[in-house]
């Protein structure tokens, strides 16, 4: 493929430091294939149905159908949409793995661990923090549903980067076609990004406004550099996956060592 000048700009204009050398992020600005507005559109409707289909009471049979079939198809809808919009290329977002990558995964998970940590102690000693009712009911739970539980979700934390990087690559095209540098465009799609999946945590956070921008919001900022260093999905939803298995298992430590005082 013969690079447009726009995109060699736009390329000699990488952070450097943040990105590892050579491709670009998809879809943003033709390559492989270029989005027109309406199909932006309907992916981040695509988007919003896969949420939807996560968060929506729906009458699934009892047993496995009912636990996995809203996070497969939080994942699966807007997947499927793209592979409609861009046949052939919706694989782009998906990368190699190998031990790098794995490295990077549990690194960046490490780290938002520290990070989190840090600020959710910060906003409790300022203000009012709400647990997750997701921990409770897991040290709620026997084996079986534990295990179900974590397998559950492995579609869900995709959904959830697919939540987050999908719009990001919109927000990525619009500010460019808007005359954004590069640069710009990339600080100011990871800080919208970040704050619309804090904002979709509102419910699960009895509409904390202060936790879910700040800590939710500052996690997601972290959970999101392994996609701008890599462009790889896989890199960021295993971080993800790593960062929430350690978090509920921490709290499933600690919620047995309560139990036996």
């Amino acid at each position: 493929m013969t690079r447009s000048p726009t995109r060699a700009i736009g390329l000699s204009s990488r952070w450097h430091r943040l990105e590892d050398p050579g491709g670009d992020f998809p879809f943003y600005d033709g390559d492989p294939v270029r989005l027109s507005g309406l199909q932006w559109l309907l992916l981040m409707a695509a988007v919003a149905a896969g949420f939807a289909a996560l968060v929506t009471p729906l009458p699934w049979p009892p047993g496995l159908p009912a636990v996995l079939m809203p996070a497969l198809l939080f994942a699966l809808i807007p997947l499927a949409a793209l592979a409609c919009i861009a046949p052939g290329h919706w694989r782009v977002l998906f990368g190699r793995v190998g031990w790098r990558e794995l490295r990077l995964m549990v690194g960046i998970a490490l780290l938002n661990i520290v990070v989190s940590l840090g600020v959710g102690l910060l906003v409790r000693s300022l203000a009012e923090v709400t647990p997750n009712a997701a921990a409770a009911q897991l040290a709620a739970m026997d084996t079986a549903g534990r295990v179900l539980f974590f397998v559950k979700t492995l579609p869900q934390l995709l959904g959830e980067e697919l939540l987050t990087l999908l719009p990001f690559l919109a927000l990525m095209a619009a500010f460019t076609r808007l005359g954004m540098g590069r640069k710009g465009a990339v600080v100011g799609s990871w800080l919208i990004s970040a704050l619309l999946f804090g904002l979709v945590h509102l419910p699960t956070y009895d509409w904390n406004w202060v936790q879910c921008i700040v800590i939710i919001g500052t996690a997601r900022l972290v959970l999101t550099l392994p996609w701008i260093l890599t462009r790889n999905l896989w890199v960021s939803t295993g971080a993800h996956i790593i960062n929430d298995w350690l978090l509920f298992s921490m709290g499933l430590v600690g919620a047995g060592l309560v139990g036996r005082t």
